[in-house]
């Protein structure tokens, strides 16, 4: 059945749907369960669940066309125009940005050569793999912060608990080791270095 020559129904649709939730089941765990426990930025989570969501009907409509490759060159420069015209963001945004659109690109490109299954093992594996290098390797790495201190006297061999309890106490930070680097006696002030674990 036809309405201006277009087709009212496809069976197409029926994949899409399937596929669509598939991502956003995949998307909703990397960017909210993953992502978000970790970072707490609540300003990405809008765009990381609305590139994902564009990218998989945008790549899942092209692919009932057939592009030449002028028209895949431009929607790279589309893509590139795009992420430099917006502010620099973090290396670790950037990655979860990647992650977002490979997921979904991934999800709305498969063919009748990749069963179900198949897409969401490669799915759990991205997730797997999320979770084992940020959650396992990466949960006891140690970060350092230059801070300037306000009391020299603390700072002595005898007092470094103290200080390390007074930093802990107005940080809130677990700090591992403390590094004297500059004192300055005329205004009783110190810079040190103080490694801690990151969450």
């Amino acid at each position: 059945m036809e309405f201006l020559e277009i087709p009212l129904f496809d069976d197409d649709l029926f994949k899409m749907l399937i596929r669509f939730g598939i991502n956003m089941l995949f998307l909703v765990v990397i960017i909210r369960f993953l992502y978000y426990t970790s970072s707490r930025r609540q300003d990405f989570l809008f765009t990381y669940f609305m590139i994902g969501i564009i990218v998989f009907f945008l790549c899942f409509t092209l692919k009932k066309f057939e592009l030449d490759l002028g028209m895949a060159l431009g929607l790279f420069a589309i893509f590139g125009i795009i992420r430099y015209r917006t502010d620099t963001i973090e290396i670790k945004e950037m990655t979860y940005l990647f992650v977002v659109i490979g997921v979904s690109v991934i999800n709305s490109l498969a063919n009748k050569k990749m069963s179900y299954s198949e897409l969401i093992l490669a799915n759990a594996i991205i997730v797997v793999s999320i979770i084992v290098i940020e959650r396992l390797w990466l949960s006891k790495k140690v970060e350092s912060k230059k801070i300037v201190y306000d009391n020299i006297e603390d700072t002595k061999p005898e007092n470094l608990k103290v200080l390390k309890a007074k930093l802990e106490e107005k940080t809130g930070l677990a700090i591992q080791k403390i590094v004297v680097n500059d004192i300055n006696i005329l205004v009783n002030t110190v810079k040190i270095t103080i490694y801690y674990k990151s969450n």
